[in-house]
């Protein structure tokens, strides 16, 4: 596949002499007259290389390098800047840019370039198949995913505690098991426990064992899980579940690394690693009483905030490709793929179950099916009632791709204007709420002729 580069320059000259060159080496180009439609283009085909002037009316060559580093974050600027500006564009290079040329500028200087922009493109590109493709266990490519991907790849080798967080169904395990497999503790053990599992009674038990006779029932002596996970990491699930009490042991464990079995008289060092989960709001537990400040901030060292699914819906048909073909395999069935109206319905839900629920549904499905292909009548609970009131007309010419394309740009458009409403119109707090840089969504509401009347208000008093 040919790279495919994107050129931004106000002045036709330097488009059409740019255009003919790349073509001549093999390159498909686009080119956009300003960085306004650069940003939609963006937005509707996949390119390896952005090349752009710095200097344009309306949208110049920084704020579509924002847009870049904020949307597309592996996707490299190159800039072109008059011989004034060079100070500029070095800042941009300290902003994230590849690179720069000075106007005038000939193919033995920009050439040389732009091929090692598109090498580290590639680079970058391989990672983040990777990535979805399993490198952590973990599906998706939103900017969200990326970050986490980030974070995994930073902390994993330091013995530092990690607090994950995120509603029930979003893949903490699957953080927890990247965090280790990726550590210098990998070839150690990895023990989890769930702590909304274990009885009350038996908590300090299960996490440092006891001696022989040291309760009815204690005919043997047995090691809990710390003492079974060292050397290693211990995940402790649904952290927030933890009773009072024993969030006092688990605060000294993490203090000294000494603990007691229960009945025992000699204590015992470990060397863990621990990666806690909770799908609650520690924060407000804390507030009201329900678990301990010292230990919330013994655990939340190193936080890693995991997206609801349904703040990804990108990821969507990548994850549903990925579970289609898990239970090919597992239930020996052949389904291609899924409907535009399966999945439209699909990417509408708003999945209060997350992941899990999604990975049941398609299990289910793949195992009832009748066809070769997912239909809105194969998904059991998955209605139309379920619908976004969002048309789009398929036809014989437009692919699944396309579709899929349309209908979320459209379910995009229709998720702004309900968080613009949320919030009174006010930009910056609805872009913390959608996640994405105030920028980028005063970029999408023009786009999307949200901006009627200026009515999008950018501070925090909403003036």
């Amino acid at each position: 596949m040919s790279k495919r580069i994107l050129i931004v320059d106000d002045e036709p000259s330097i488009r059409m002499v740019l255009r003919a060159h790349l073509n001549r080496s093999g390159y498909e180009v686009t080119a956009a007259e300003n960085g306004a439609e650069a940003i939609s283009l963006l937005r509707n085909e996949d390119y390896h290389l952005v090349v752009s002037d710095l200097k344009m009316p309306v949208v110049g060559g920084m704020e579509v390098l924002a847009h870049c580093q904020d949307t597309y974050p592996g996707l490299p600027v190159i800039l072109i800047t008059a011989h004034g500006t060079v100070d500029s564009a070095v800042e941009a290079i300290k902003k994230g840019a590849q690179d720069y040329v000075t106007k005038p500028f000939d193919s033995d200087e920009l050439m040389p370039i732009i091929e090692k922009a598109l090498r580290t493109e590639e680079k970058g590109r391989a990672v983040l198949h990777e990535d979805a493709a399993g490198r952590y266990k973990i599906i998706g490519q939103t900017l969200h995913m990326k970050k986490i991907y980030a974070m995994i790849e930073k902390v994993a080798r330091s013995p530092t505690t990690v607090l994950i967080s995120g509603e029930s169904g979003t893949g903490k395990e699957l953080v927890a098991r990247a965090l280790h497999d990726h550590s210098d503790r990998a070839n150690a053990p990895f023990i989890q426990v769930n702590c909304g599992a274990i009885p009350e009674s038996l908590f300090e038990s299960e996490l440092f064992g006891h001696e022989k006779g040291a309760f009815t029932g204690a005919v043997s002596s047995k090691p809990g899980k710390f003492e079974l996970a060292d050397g290693g990491t211990l995940f402790l699930d649904e952290i927030g579940e933890l009773p009072k009490d024993m969030q006092v042991k688990l605060l000294r464990v993490l203090q000294d690394g000494h603990f007691d079995r229960v009945g025992g008289v000699r204590g015992h060092s470990v060397d863990v690693r621990l990666v806690a989960a909770t799908n609650r709001v520690l924060e407000t537990e804390v507030q009201e009483g329900r678990f301990r400040e010292d230990l919330f901030y013994r655990l939340n060292v190193i936080p890693i905030k995991l997206p609801p699914l349904r703040d990804r819906a990108d990821d969507i048909p990548l994850l549903v490709e990925h579970f289609i073909n898990k239970f090919n395999q597992r239930l020996k069935t052949s389904v291609d793929g899924v409907t535009p109206d399966a999945l439209a319905a699909i990417l509408a839900h708003r999945w209060p179950g997350n992941i899990r629920e999604l990975e049941n549904l398609i299990e289910r499905s793949v195992l009832l099916s009748e066809g070769a292909v997912l239909t809105l009548n194969d998904l059991p609970g998955l209605t139309p009632t379920h619908l976004e009131t969002i048309d789009v007309p398929a036809s014989e010419e437009m692919g699944l791709k396309e579709y899929v394309r349309v209908y979320t740009s459209k379910l995009e458009r229709a998720r702004i204007q309900r968080v613009l409403e949320e919030e009174d119109c006010n930009v910056t707090r609805a872009s913390k709420k959608l996640g994405i840089s105030r920028k980028s969504l005063q970029m999408k509401m023009k786009d999307y002729g949200l901006r009627d009347n200026d009515k999008g208000t950018d501070d925090e008093s909403g003036e």
